[in-house]
């Protein structure tokens, strides 16, 4: 690993690995010395590329993270860079073993007896916000969805500002006056928070969708669900529904989904039929004057300080690149057994991304009944891919690729490090609500938005998301924190991350240090202390997964 103030070129990340990984762009005949070792370079290896530790012949295995990750196509020279012409992806077969995994948690002492201040839900759960959320049971109501949203927005101070609206205006001064366009800049400025009515009131949240009817009635039945564990989000205070009246998704079937999932559900909930209605005016006046008197009643709660075993955090990477495994992945490891051992929750999910770390989560289950539906869950997935011709092996994307990651193996395998080293104490379904404190796996696709959509569904309400090529995603009702592989991308894309790892690659700092400062900066955005980039700028995706494949 690399180690704090050492000025490395290279990392080896497993002692059984026959591969290195460049941490800084290394020339074509140079000498690197490690680990009393010489290598003579066969070719040019940049920053996040991995070269091989000695010569491989066509069929020998490629190690990395101690796992397979892929598999020699031809005879390679010591030295030289890996590509995907000289590696396919490979990864070993797993099942479940009984082994004796123990674990040696984290020294927590900092952090035991801090608090955030969060939203008390009388289920007992607690938010790291206060969202008003809008919800269609149809995308036919998408537009209407959009009219109240410019309404909301813009009059009750949780608009971004209307800098592009401003800059397109100064665009046609300059043209109509005979100036130079090319003089005009944009002030790039997120919502002001203190322009809000509501001052207890995070944000109104619109979950827009193209599904609730055209599909199959299993699609309809799995957004059923999904928008039913939205609304019972402990981040979201009141739902306003808005139906069509004859889609597949019908109102009352949304509506035995939140009490299938919640019985107890009290939260201020609006429903509003347009087939019903005298006309689309009085439908989007109802709706905004009833939305209007919730956000009165839920501006009524205050923040109260809660331990930190409420938070449940999510862990995802997306734009990943050959650093992610190196260092914010480890980083946010260490933060999730941070909060495993403070009592907290932690969702790992993106299962296209656990291709080739399954034997170890297999191993570090705490039943085998976890272990079998882990086990279960994967291979149908892979077969769904390999049905249509894909596969998990077809996961990286271009972007990755070019920055290192070569085989989803060597991807899936630095991806796994965000879950951290502790026991895996249960596996969820697709919209399975997270009940046990400790580490549980999600099935998702390694989709950014429906990853990120799936954690939130299960109840996370706070994402830490890593990436090395910048990726500007977010969800409506979870703050999604983004945390950059290198300092590089941190500084370039400045408007979209909140927190460099960069500092772990140079050796300035460790990868507990930095798994310290995250959980930091997790108190005080979960506190309404800091507001995360992708909040600030209303980066709020959200994607349904129709469960068909998606990588």
């Amino acid at each position: 690993m690399v180690e704090k103030g050492m000025k490395r070129q290279v990392v080896k990340m497993h002692p059984k690995d026959n591969v290195l990984v460049a941490l800084t762009d290394l020339a074509k005949g140079e000498n690197i010395f490690f680990n009393e070792e010489t290598f003579i370079l066969q070719d040019a290896i940049k920053a996040k590329h991995k070269f091989f530790t000695g010569n491989l012949v066509a069929g020998d295995e490629v190690i990395m993270y101690g796992v397979l990750v892929g598999k020699a196509q031809y005879a390679i020279a010591k030295g030289s860079l890996m590509t995907t012409d000289n590696c396919k992806h490979a990864a070993d077969p797993y099942t479940f073993r009984k082994v004796d995994f123990k674990w040696l948690p984290p020294n927590v002492d900092k952090f035991k007896n801090k608090t955030f201040n969060g939203y008390k839900r009388k289920d007992g759960r607690v938010g790291t916000a206060n969202y008003w959320l809008f919800v269609p049971t149809v995308f036919c109501e998408n537009r209407n969805m959009d009219v109240i949203r410019e309404a909301l927005h813009n009059e009750l101070g949780y608009a971004v500002s209307d800098k592009y609206l401003q800059y397109t205006s100064q665009l046609l001064k300059a043209y109509q006056q005979g100036e130079n366009i090319d003089d005009v800049r944009v002030h790039l400025t997120p919502a002001n928070s203190a322009n809000r009515v509501f001052k207890n009131v995070d944000g109104i949240k619109f979950l827009n969708h193209q599904g609730g009817c055209g599909g199959t009635r299993q699609d309809a039945a799995t957004l059923s669900a999904l928008l039913a564990a939205y609304a019972n989000h402990p981040n979201v205070g009141g739902v306003t529904v808005l139906s069509l009246g004859c889609q597949n998704l019908q109102t009352q079937d949304f509506i035995n989904d939140v009490k299938k999932q919640n019985p107890e559900f009290d939260k201020p909930l609006f429903i509003f039929e347009q087939q019903q209605s005298q006309s689309e005016t009085q439908l989007v006046a109802d709706a905004i004057k009833k939305t209007f008197e919730g956000l009165i009643e839920i501006n009524k709660l205050e923040r109260t300080p809660a331990p930190l075993s409420e938070l449940c955090v999510g862990v995802k990477c997306g734009g990943s690149d050959g650093f992610s495994g190196v260092s914010a992945n480890p980083a946010v490891g260490y933060t999730s057994d941070l909060l495993v051992t403070l009592g907290a929750k932690v969702l790992l999910a993106e299962f296209p991304e656990l291709c080739g770390a399954e034997q170890n989560l297999i191993d570090r289950s705490t039943t085998e009944a976890t272990a079998q539906k882990f086990i279960s869950l994967m291979r149908t997935y892979d077969a769904q891919a390999h049905s249509v011709g894909s596969g998990f092996h077809m996961n990286p994307s271009p972007g990755n690729i070019k920055d290192g990651l070569i085989t989803d193996a060597i991807k899936s395998a630095g991806a796994a490090k965000k879950g951290g080293t502790s026991p895996v104490v249960d596996v969820l379904d697709y919209t399975e609500a997270a009940t046990k404190p400790g580490l549980s796996l999600v099935c998702t696709p390694g989709n950014d938005v429906e990853a990120t959509t799936g954690k939130a569904a299960s109840g996370a309400t706070l994402i830490l998301f890593t990436t090395g090529l910048g990726t500007p995603t977010g969800n409506p009702v979870c703050p999604v924190i983004k945390v950059a592989t290198n300092s590089i991308l941190a500084k370039r894309m400045k408007d979209i991350i909140d927190i460099d790892c960069g500092p772990i690659i140079s050796g300035e700092k460790t990868i507990e240090e930095m798994g310290e400062e995250i959980l930091e900066y997790c108190i005080k955005a979960a506190s309404g202390e800091i507001i995360p980039k992708a909040v600030q700028l209303n980066q709020d995706d959200f994607i349904p997964w129709k469960r068909g494949v998606s990588l």
